[in-house]
Order: C-alpha cells, then structure tokens, then sequence
C-alpha cells in the first residue's frame, strides 16, 4: 500500500533523546529539589534518570510518559509542591531545552513535502512545548497537524491521536506511517492500522521494537529510500 502521510514522534525520532533531554532532566530535578543535588539525585533514581551522567534508563518513565505520568511518579517524594505547579514546573524547563535534530529537519521536511506527502506530529509531550521545540528549528510550518497529550485525542499507546492526523488530513491510516523510537509509538500505530517504522535515535533498541514494526531504521533520515523500495 502507497504511502501519503507521515506522523512521527518528536522526542527520540525527530530529536535526539539522549543529547536532547539529558541536560533538561538534570535542570528539572535541581529546581523541584531545589538546588540539593543529592536530593536531586535521588528523585532521579525515582523517574530512572542518572544525575552524574545525565542518563536514562530503558524504562524511565520520562521516555514515552506524559508530564502528567513523571509528576504522579514524583509527587509522592516531593514536600510543599503542589501537582499543578511541578507539572508548570517541568513544562517551562522542557520547553526550555535545546534540541538537537537527529538529522538537519529542515531538509528532510521539505524533501516530504516536495514528495507530496502530508506531515504530523503525535508526541506525549504537551504541546505547547511541542510547539516550542518544532519552532526553535524552523520546522512547526512544515507539518499539517501537531497534536501534545494535551490536545484532547488521548496519548500513546492509545491510537487517538494518529487517527486525528488521519481525519484531519483526509488520508486512510493505511495510506499512513507512523515513526517512533519507543514501543508507545508503534503499539499506537497498530491499533491506528497505520504502517510503522521504528528508528533508534531514542534509547530502545532494534530488537525491543523490531516485534511491533515493519521497518527499523538508524534513524529519520533513512525513511525516503525506504518508501522508495517499498
């Protein structure tokens, strides 16, 4: 089946997770801590992130979670903060954080796009931050919808928010790919009966995604050969 549209996952697909989200977990724990880094540190242990080597585990809940998922798993350690102000808390440091393209975006996107396909984004971040984060590389105007938890479709693994791309866009979702580098990803885009392709500029690796996609690639940038052999 041809396809006409893309929607990918943002942090780990179109962002690097590791260069990207390392220095804002750091940043993030020291002011809900604030400023004790052992404190820090061991709220740290709490989401699997590493504060010395600014590392996440496999299963760190910051990987796929929504804000709202890493503020309930922190809220019980955390004294005299409210849930609201941590989860304000963590959306300002997160839409803060410098992000670091897993390939030149710029490019890529207007390839697709000069391909005539339609072009989405479905991330668990919320989407104001999302936002943030496609505009500081120039890239939010390249895409037809742009969807956070938050935007009222649901999060992943559920498929509500590929399925609003589809019926935004006009596309069957078997006409449609979905890319991302965690098992969230691909699960939601079985149950939207989409195409997936998993890349590996997240922290899974091939053969965690391999059972829930119909490709793995290194990362974005090999998706147009791809389509083309397909």
């Amino acid at each position: 089946m041809p396809i006409d549209a893309i929607v990918f996952d943002k942090d780990g697909t179109l962002f690097d997770f590791a260069n990207t989200w390392g220095t804002f977990g750091r940043t993030m724990l020291l002011r809900v801590a604030e400023n004790d880094s052992d404190r820090a540190a061991e709220l740290g242990r709490i989401i699997g992130f590493d504060l010395e080597t600014e590392t996440y585990s496999p299963d760190s809940v910051v990987i796929a979670g929504t804000v709202e998922e890493i503020a309930d798993a922190l809220l019980p350690h955390v004294d005299g903060m409210p849930r609201d102000a941590l989860i304000e808390l963590m959306n300002a440091e997160a839409a803060a954080a410098p992000q670091a393209q897993a390939v030149p975006l710029g490019p890529f996107l207007d390839a697709l796009k000069q391909a005539g396909l339609k072009l989405g984004v479905a991330t668990n971040d919320s989407e104001h931050p999302a936002l943030q984060h496609l505009e500081s590389v120039g890239v939010k105007d390249h895409f037809d919808f742009i969807a956070g938890y938050d935007s009222g479709h649901g999060f992943k693994p559920g498929p509500g928010q590929l399925l609003a791309f589809a019926a935004h866009i006009g596309v069957q979702p078997d006409r449609i790919a979905m890319v991302g580098d965690s098992l969230h990803d691909l699960q939601a885009g079985r149950a939207a009966g989409m195409t997936t392709i998993g890349v590996l500029t997240g922290l899974a690796k091939a053969d965690v995604l391999a059972p829930m996609a119909d490709v793995v690639l290194p990362d974005i940038g090999h998706i147009p050969a791809w389509l083309a052999d397909n």
